[in-house]
């Protein structure tokens, strides 16, 4: 199988934050919201593919976007990436969101990096009701807000320091959403203490949620079992594998590391 995919776009969206759109038809017409890729950085000095989620798939164009944070060389190597340029692309992998056609009303909560992989749900989503909460850690990190606009009924921000949007997290923000309307169902991404908080939330109303875990992996394809996350399995618990099993796990599945 050829995995050579050509590089159509590139965007600094902000200090640390970069987009690349990929051409794909391969990626494109089989990927799902929450799925992600596995990436052969340019450059002989990294070794290992970098797992990134998959924003946002244009199947009609045939090209899916990816947007990560520069975070060490690898990504650093891939920021400097530009149109016309290829790269080595596996995918889409894992087990991405589901898509309920009977929900009428979704929401969805990220935060940080935590928001890309959420974009897609709110497209592909048939809900009439489509809520977005986003957490950021100051203004200058907030980015993508047109795009979740364009595809959300309802848009609210927060802040940790409250230069822009609400001040405070996405958990006060998912604590008010849920109190004045019930959604059918949460999808959420973002650090894990952010998910957990979450996941209690919704746990003590009874909603039903999807979590989108990150962790470091090797091959991307349950072979090198170096991402396992704990999960429930009826009363007792076992490992699960983020990349094969996951990334999308139902919330009440994970066991978090407080628990």
């Amino acid at each position: 199988m050829n995995l050579i995919e050509r590089v159509r776009k590139t965007e600094r969206l902000s200090s640390d934050i970069y987009l690349i759109r990929i051409e794909s038809e391969r990626i494109s017409s089989s990927a799902s919201a929450g799925q992600f890729v596995n990436i052969k950085c340019p450059g002989p000095e990294v070794y290992l593919r970098r797992p990134i989620s998959i924003c946002s798939i244009d199947r009609s164009e045939k090209t899916i976007d990816i947007v990560f944070q520069v975070r060490g060389k690898g990504t650093r190597l891939l920021s400097d990436i530009k149109a016309g340029d290829t790269l080595d692309i596996l995918g889409p992998l894992g087990r991405g969101f589901t898509i309920c056609p009977e929900h009428k009303n979704i929401l969805v909560a990220g935060g940080g990096i935590g928001i890309f992989p959420l974009l897609q749900v709110l497209k592909d989503h048939p809900a009439e009701r489509k809520t977005a909460l986003l957490g950021f850690r100051n203004k200058s990190a907030v980015v993508m807000e047109d795009e979740f606009n364009k595809y959300s009924t309802d848009l609210k921000i927060a802040t940790d320091d409250g230069s822009y949007g609400i001040q405070g997290f996405v958990t006060a923000l998912l604590q008010n959403a849920i109190s004045e309307d019930r959604p059918d169902m949460v999808y959420i991404c973002g650090p894990a203490i952010m998910m957990e908080q979450c996941v209690k939330l919704l746990k003590e109303k009874d909603i039903p949620c999807e979590v989108s875990m990150e962790q470091r992996m090797g091959c991307g394809m349950g072979a090198c079992l170096v991402c396992a996350c704990k999960t429930r399995s009826g009363s007792d618990w076992d490992y699960s594998h983020v990349c094969k099993d996951g990334p999308v796990f139902s919330g009440d599945r994970i066991i978090f590391e407080s628990e």
